[in-house]
């Protein structure tokens, strides 16, 4: 899958264009829109938190460094038992869970709240009144898409970002 963003000038151009995409078979749940706080998406696919903010990359950094950290903390207390406790690799296996647990928990709520870094290079555009319509499109289809909006739309500019790229406006 690969995300495609299109800079669209106002909701009615928007709302055109997620009519023909869903028309040609894009679901619309691969169908996002972000727009400025002062702007109101009445039945435009509004962008979920995981779409606009870090949530994602956060709750990913938050159990790769909260499981290493609580099975490090596992194999010490396996190898210097604390009071003469003995503990077993139940013990390792429960630290590393909950220090993923713990990780993922404290990772997500700072990422949750930081714009993801990908819509923040439109936030220029977005305090002018555009809106963003990210669209999750399968690899083979991109240029299809690309084609159709750029046919009946010319108004929209296009970026296609893969994986953390920063996104290209052409």
């Amino acid at each position: 899958m690969r995300r495609i963003y299109f800079l669209v000038p106002d909701q009615e151009s928007c709302r055109r264009i997620v009519a023909e995409l869903e028309a040609s078979g894009v679901p619309q749940h691969h169908l996002h829109v972000v727009a400025s706080m002062d702007q109101v998406l009445e039945d435009l696919p509004e962008a979920s938190a995981w779409q606009k903010t870090e949530l994602k990359h956060g709750i990913e950094i938050g159990v790769g460094l909260g499981a290493s950290a609580g099975l490090l903390s596992g194999l010490l207390a396996l190898a210097f038992p604390p009071g003469g406790l003995i503990l077993g690799g139940g013990a390792v296996l429960a630290m590393t869970a909950a220090g993923a647990g713990y990780g993922t928990l404290v990772s997500a709520l700072m990422k949750g709240h930081e714009q993801n870094h990908r819509v923040h290079d439109f936030e220029p555009a977005l305090m002018r009144g555009e809106l963003l319509l990210m669209v999750d499109i399968p690899r083979h289809d991109l240029e299809r898409a690309k084609a159709l909006v750029l046919e009946h739309h010319p108004e929209a500019e296009i970026g296609v970002v893969a994986r953390r790229a920063a996104p290209s406006v052409p």
